[in-house]
Formats: structure tokens, C-alpha cells, sequence
């Protein structure tokens, strides 16, 4: 298991790039947090496995369809063996 945190700037906030993105880390087995900070990025927590890790961050230089991702900061963090993943203010 492994955990990043990871800082989504551009085009991220205002076009559901937080519930997109919760949805695909849950799908992937994914868990931590995501939310809007007020610098105009998205910061997520994602711990789990290498692969569906590695997989949610290939998703986010990207994310949803009306975002648009101009950088990706990605630094590891210490895990904390949560439950799920959850969309915080």
C-alpha cells in the first residue's frame, strides 16, 4: 500500500472534477480524500495499491471532461489505512 498527495492545477474547480474524481477512486479500490483549496487547486489524498494508484493518477492528468489539468504535483505521504474515500470542503 502506498499514499500520495497529489495537486491538481488549472481549469479544476467549478466543472465536478471533485465527484468524478471520488467516483473513480472508489471504483479503483482507492481510498483517501479530495477538495478545493482556495488557491484554486484540488488536493487528494489516494492510498491503495501501486497499480490502482499509479492508474488514478494517469486519470487525473486529465480528470473529468470540462477540466482542464495544467499540472499535477504528486508527493508520498505516510498511509493511514482508511475506510473510504470521502469529498471534504
Amino acid at each position: 500500500m502506498i499514499r500520495k498527495r497529489v495537486l491538481a492545477r488549472g481549469e479544476v474547480q467549478g466543472v465536478g472534477f471533485r465527484y468524478h474524481a471520488a467516483a473513480h477512486a472508489r471504483h479503483l479500490g482507492l481510498v483517501g480524500s479530495v477538495r478545493n483549496r482556495t488557491d484554486g487547486t484540488v488536493e487528494l489524498e489516494i492510498e491503495g495499491r501501486v497499480a490502482s494508484v499509479s492508474s488514478m493518477l494517469h486519470w487525473l492528468e486529465t480528470g473529468p471532461r470540462y477540466a482542464v489539468v495544467t499540472a499535477l504535483e504528486v508527493s508520498d505521504i505516510t498511509t493511514t489505512g482508511g475506510s473510504d474515500f470521502q469529498i471534504t470542503d
